[in-house]
């Protein structure tokens, strides 16, 4: 293993992570993955991911082919834990950087603290793997165990948390420092630019085979912003939205039409549309998905949620949704814990497949320390905890919705948590 000592970044320690999960990126999950693969004995990663949870792992080193921190056991003995990663070689690295130099989109990406799926697929492609994969983190801790431990199980953990938030962890682990790599991406997409100035065809199609006509790729218009004059400033977001009209008049409303509906409905409507702005202005607004539409039932909900409305339009609320007035309080109650997804998972209750099935079995094993876990009965997509008044329901997107039993009902108690363990422990917290 290629331990090379260069350029090395030391993160603080991380706070303890209870109820959540430790990673959200798709790259920090491939790191967790190519972990939990590796080991052989999946309770010394059960031991170790708690001993993050508990906010155990010291400070983190990290320099090419090699994180370093303190873990601390729960009785207090410490040991140092490192985790090896090959580095990539000169002629690998080489691969990298002509392959980025040449998609301004890759750099932009690298700059946002963004790992792309294909700025991955294309580094593959060209001979160069970014993220580890079975195998490839090789552990080494002063407790002498020959494979993973739950000390280099806890620093793994903890480095997930760190690569969401920067991806350049894991390429200087492979080794090349952040400053140098953008150096040499510069240098190349440079040098690129000067042959191409110099009258250089341009390069074929990857479709066509044929030359591209001149022009300014989006991308690499994209990646340029940083260089070209400022766009001017977007007008400021007003304090608050803008006050709906008043139907307090003397003339009478239209036969058919109810004046304290229509008031709700431009309330809602100036709400909305100061959302949007406050939205459409705040950073990073372009990379987020385009939100699908509702259908009315599903609008009711979200209508009531948000006006807080009361008698005969509260009423016609739940006409709307397809509910009586109690089953309309409880869908607002979900809503508010997660809009449509809560919706859902409060109305629908489904069979998971075998795959699901196994999966959500699988993160409920792993969820406790054996013999520490509630009994849970299942139907369906829903786990009752035996005796506790809680229950956890698990989405379609995987993750899992706490309830607690009020009156004889189900009902929502808290938002969506990817571990089981914070899911309940948020349900329980008021039985």
């Amino acid at each position: 293993m290629n331990d090379t000592y260069g350029p090395e970044r030391t993160f603080a320690a991380l706070p303890a992570a209870h109820g959540r999960g430790f990673a959200s990126s798709w790259w920090g999950q491939a790191w967790l993955k190519a972990l939990e693969d590796t080991a052989l004995d999946g309770q010394q990663l059960k031991k170790g991911r708690r001993l993050a949870r508990e906010g155990r792992v010291g400070a983190v080193s990290v320099r090419p082919g090699r994180i370093t921190a303190v873990v601390q056991d729960r009785d207090s003995t410490a040991y140092r834990s490192d985790v090896l990663l090959q580095q990539l070689s000169e002629a690998d690295w080489d691969r990298f950087l002509d392959m980025a130099s040449e998609r301004s989109g890759h750099i932009a990406a690298l700059l946002d603290r963004e790992m792309p799926p294909h700025l991955v697929e294309d580094a593959a492609a060209a001979g160069v793997e970014l993220l580890p994969g079975i195998g490839d983190l090789e552990p080494e801790c002063s407790c002498e165990a020959w494979d993973h431990c739950p000390h280099t199980g806890a620093l793994c953990y903890q480095v997930a948390r760190l690569l969401d938030q920067d991806p350049f962890v894991l390429l200087l682990l492979r080794g090349r420092d952040e400053r140098r790599l953008l150096d040499e991406l510069q240098v190349r997409s440079a040098a690129r630019a000067v042959r191409e100035a110099d009258g250089a065809d341009p390069e074929p199609d990857a479709l066509t085979g044929q030359g591209l006509p001149r022009g300014v790729r989006a991308d690499e218009a994209f990646a340029a912003r940083d260089i070209l004059p400022p766009l001017p400033p977007p007008p400021p977001l007003p304090a608050e939205p803008g006050p709906p009209p008043s139907l307090d008049s003397e003339t009478d409303p239209v036969a058919g039409v109810d004046p304290s509906s229509l008031e709700v409905l431009a309330a809602d409507s100036a709400v909305r549309a100061f959302a949007m702005l406050a939205d459409a202005l705040a950073e990073g607004h372009e990379r987020q998905p385009v939100a699908s539409g509702l259908t009315p039932e599903q609008d009711a909900v979200r209508l009531a949620a948000v006006t807080r409305p009361d008698g005969q339009v509260s009423a016609r609320l739940a006409s709307a949704s397809g509910r009586q007035r109690a089953d309309l309080d409880a869908a607002v109650r979900a809503w508010r814990y997660g809009g449509t997804a809560a919706l859902a998972v409060f109305d629908e209750e489904w069979l998971p497949g075998p795959e699901e099935l196994a999966r959500a079995r699988a993160q409920l094993a792993a969820a406790w320390e054996e013999g520490e876990g509630p009994q849970m009965r299942a139907a369906n997509n829903r786990w009752t905890a035996t005796g506790s008044g809680a229950q956890l329901r698990y989405g379609r997107d995987g993750r899992w919705w706490p309830y607690r039993k009020e009156r004889g009902r189900w009902l929502p108690a808290g938002p969506a948590d990817d571990d089981p363990a914070g899911a309940l422990a948020g349900a329980l917290s008021d039985v």
